[in-house]
């Protein structure tokens, strides 16, 4: 999915809301938990009841890995999924890979080309050549953590360098140097609604993916005021608070009806000019 065609979806669907399928196997409702394919016929039920009002779904790859080689199974089929039937919505893996270039060209094949998703979250950390190699499929997104909505961003993301600039700030910047805006979003967590001011001005056009709405206390009112730009630019991910939201046989239902509350909100807080 391009850059245009993601706002024109925001646009179209009055929303830039991502659904998290974080779909733990120990929170799916009783009748689901001893079912082999039980991660996949959950997401089978929450995609088709939250595809209406979501412009992309973020898979935490390892609540599929810790399930073996069923789970990396179900989570393919998850993607081929809403390929197939909801096709106009963004696929993000959320494996936050990290390594060294050749190690890198191979993570990027196995997300990119045998699993098909649209984008990957990715750490920096590594430097730059743990990077580029993504960066090489020109219709795929690379999405870096930047600062992130856990308590633990404080360790070093928030640390300053001896120039007095946050190491959060260096990494977005030169992880600008290697992609355009088309190909490149950053992580920032809802959870730091100040430093989403100089972010959004480090980064004037780019996506921002936002974590931390809802469970972990994130305001959504906040983030729209601070980091909102004209294309919108922000996808603002749901898991728990959406997908958890009933663990009855009704849980579908609830997931939907709960998506459907925050693109009312989100609705709300779009500009008017920005139609699909």
């Amino acid at each position: 999915m391009t850059y245009n065609q993601l706002v024109e979806q925001i646009g179209l669907k009055r929303s830039f809301l991502c659904v998290g399928l974080d779909s733990d196997r120990s929170l799916l409702p009783a009748h689901l938990q001893l079912h082999p394919q039980a991660l996949f016929l959950f997401n089978k039920e929450v995609i088709d009841s939250t595809a209406a009002y979501a412009v992309a779904y973020k898979l935490n790859t390892a609540f599929y890995e810790a399930e073996g080689t069923n789970g990396w199974a179900q989570l393919s089929q998850t993607v081929s999924y809403i390929r197939e039937r909801h096709p106009n919505i963004l696929v993000i893996a959320d494996a936050k890979r990290g390594d060294i270039s050749n190690t890198a060209k191979h993570y990027a094949r196995a997300f990119f080309e045998e699993m098909n998703v649209d984008a990957l979250t990715l750490s920096p950390y590594m430097g730059t050549d743990s990077l580029t190699p993504f960066l090489e499929y020109k219709e795929k997104w690379t999405i870096i953590l930047a600062l992130t909505s856990n308590s633990g961003a404080s360790d070093f993301e928030l640390q300053l360098l001896a120039n007095g600039q946050p190491l959060y700030e260096a990494v977005i910047q030169k992880s600008c140097t290697l992609g355009a805006k088309e190909q490149l979003m950053f992580v920032v967590g809802a959870t730091h609604p100040q430093q989403l001011v100089r972010v959004r001005a480090l980064l004037p056009e780019h996506f921002l993916l936002v974590p931390g709405v809802g469970a972990q206390g994130g305001s959504l009112e906040e983030v729209v005021q601070n980091g909102m730009n004209d294309s919108c630019g922000l996808l603002v991910n749901m898991s728990r608070g959406i997908i958890f939201a009933d663990n009855s046989r009704h849980f579908a239902d609830a997931a939907g009806l709960r998506a459907k509350e925050m693109t009312q909100k989100m609705s709300a807080l779009l500009p008017q000019s920005l139609v699909g």
